[in-house]
C-alpha cells in the first residue's frame, strides 16, 4: 500500500493514479478479501458440535444395544449404522462450511420449491410407521428420509433471503407478513395431511423468529398467535390423531399398556436414575419396557444411566453450543448470513426443549427427535449439514474485523 502512495505522489503531485498501478491495488485488494473470507470456521462451534456428536452416538450404543440384538441377533447393528452416518456426517458438515454464504442464498427458492414437491407426494408416495399413524417418510432401500427435515433449514434460508430482499419494507403487511404466512400456511398444509404436528409447530416457530428478527411488527404476532391458537384448537378438536395426545398427556394412567405405556415407561426411567445414575450400560428401561428407547425417548435413558448431573451437563453443552450460535450470528458479515444462523440455532433449541418436554411429560408426547442423539441416519446428516452452514458463515466473520481494524487505523 505504501508503494502504491509513493506512485501516485511521484505521478504529477496530486494527479491521478495510472491504469496500471490501480489494477494491481484492486487485484490485491481482491486477493486479500478472498483470504480472509476463506479464513478457517469458527472452532469452539465445531468442537462442541463433535463433543455432543460423540456422547449422542455413545449413547445410542448403550440405548439400542438390547433391541437390535434381541430383533437382530446383533447388538452392535444399530451403533454402528448410527456411527457410519455420523462419520459422513461429519464429512459433509466439513464440505459444506467450505461453501461461500451466497451459495446458500441461491439455493434457497430451488430448495424450497423441492421440498415442497417432496411434501406433497408424501401422502401418496410414502410410508408410514403403525405406531405413529402416519406417512412421514420416504424408503431409500438402506434407510428412511423425513422431507419435513428438510423443510425446516428450507424455510429458515428462503425466509433469511425474503427478508434480506425487502429489508425496509418489514414493518408492512404485505411484505414483513403476507409472504411468510403463506409460505407457513402451504408448509403446514402438507405436513398436517401426513400428519405430522410437531413438525408443523417447530416451523411455525422457526418462521415466527426469523420474522421478528427480520424486524416485522409486534402487533402482527399478536394476530398470528391469535390464529395458531384457533387453528390449535381445530386440529385438537377435530383430528383424532392430536386430541388423543392430549389426552394422553393429560392422564398417562388412562391408558398404561397403550398410548400412555411410552410416558409412564420414560417416566420411570428418568426416576430410577436419580443424582448419579445407575452408570453407563447400566440402564433397565431400554430392555423392551420403553418404546423408541434409541429414539425419541433417549434422553430418558440418559437420565438413567447418568443421572441428574450427567443430563444437566449434557444440557449445559447444548446450552453452549447455542449461546455460541448466536454470537455468531452477532458478528455474522452481513443480515442473510446472521438471520440463517439465529433461525439453525433457534431450530436446534427447540428441539432440545421439545425433546426434553415431551420425555418429562411437560408437553404432550409427539414424535421430536433430539439432535446428535436420536437414532436415524438422515436426520443425522441433515443435522449436521446445518452446523456445516453455520461454520461457513463463521469463515466470513474476519473480514468484517479486519474491515473494522483498517477503519481504525486510517
Amino acid at each position: 500500500m505504501e508503494r502504491y502512495g509513493n506512485e501516485r505522489r511521484m505521478d504529477g503531485g496530486g494527479a491521478p493514479a495510472q491504469p496500471q498501478y490501480a489494477e494491481r491495488e484492486l487485484r490485491d485488494r481482491r486477493a486479500e478479501s478472498r483470504r480472509i473470507e476463506r479464513g478457517a470456521f469458527d472452532l469452539p462451534f465445531f468442537l462442541l458440535t463433535l463433543l455432543i456428536l460423540s456422547i449422542g452416538v455413545v449413547m445410542v450404543l448403550s440405548a439400542s444395544f438390547a433391541r437390535a440384538y434381541y430383533s437382530g441377533g446383533n447388538g452392535m447393528g444399530i451403533f454402528l449404522r448410527q456411527l457410519g452416518f455420523a462419520g459422513l456426517g461429519i464429512a459433509l458438515m466439513i464440505f459444506l462450511s467450505t461453501l461461500p454464504s451466497t451459495f446458500y442464498r441461491r439455493m434457497s427458492v430451488p430448495l424450497l420449491l423441492v421440498t415442497g414437491l417432496m411434501l406433497a407426494l408424501v401422502p401418496f408416495l410414502g410410508t408410514g410407521k403403525s405406531e405413529v399413524g402416519a406417512n412421514r417418510w420416504f424408503n431409500l432401500g438402506f434407510t428412511t428420509f423425513q422431507p419435513s427435515e428438510i423443510a425446516k433449514i428450507a424455510i429458515i434460508l428462503f425466509f433469511a433471503h425474503l427478508i434480506c430482499l425487502y429489508r425496509g419494507r418489514m414493518k408492512t403487511f404485505r411484505y414483513g407478513v403476507a409472504p411468510f404466512a403463506g409460505v407457513l400456511g402451504a408448509t403446514v398444509f402438507l405436513l398436517i395431511l401426513e400428519p405430522h404436528l410437531s413438525a408443523s409447530v417447530i416451523i411455525i416457530a422457526i418462521g415466527a423468529i426469523m420474522m421478528f428478527a427480520g424486524g416485522t411488527r409486534l402487533w402482527y404476532f399478536i394476530v398470528g398467535g391469535g390464529v395458531v391458537a384457533l387453528a390449535g384448537f381445530i386440529v385438537i378438536r377435530f383430528f383424532p390423531y392430536a386430541s388423543s395426545r392430549v389426552t394422553v398427556w393429560l392422564d398417562p394412567w388412562s391408558d398404561p399398556l397403550d398410548k400412555g405405556l411410552q410416558t409412564i415407561q420414560s417416566l420411570y426411567a428418568i426416576g430410577s436414575g436419580g443424582l448419579t445414575g445407575l452408570g453407563l450400560g447400566q440402564g433397565r428401561q431400554k430392555y423392551m419396557y420403553l418404546p423408541e428407547e434409541h429414539n425419541d425417548f433417549i434422553f430418558s435413558i440418559v437420565c438413567e444411566e447418568l443421572g441428574f448431573i450427567g443430563a444437566m451437563l449434557i444440557l449445559f453443552l447444548f446450552a453452549v453450543l447455542i449461546i455460541r450460535g448466536y454470537w455468531l450470528a452477532l458478528h455474522a458479515k452481513d443480515r442473510f448470513g446472521s438471520l440463517v444462523i439465529v433461525g439453525i440455532t433457534s431450530l436446534l433449541a427447540i428441539q432440545v426443549f421439545l425433546n426434553v418436554a415431551v420425555v418429562t411429560n411437560f408437553v404432550p408426547c409427539t414424535g421430536i427427535s433430539l439432535p446428535f442423539f436420536s437414532y436415524g441416519g438422515t436426520a443425522l446428516l441433515i443435522q449436521l449439514g446445518e452446523m456445516g452452514i453455520v461454520l461457513s458463515i463463521s469463515r466470513e466473520i474476519p473480514l468484517r474485523k479486519k474491515k473494522s481494524e483498517d477503519g481504525e487505523g486510517k
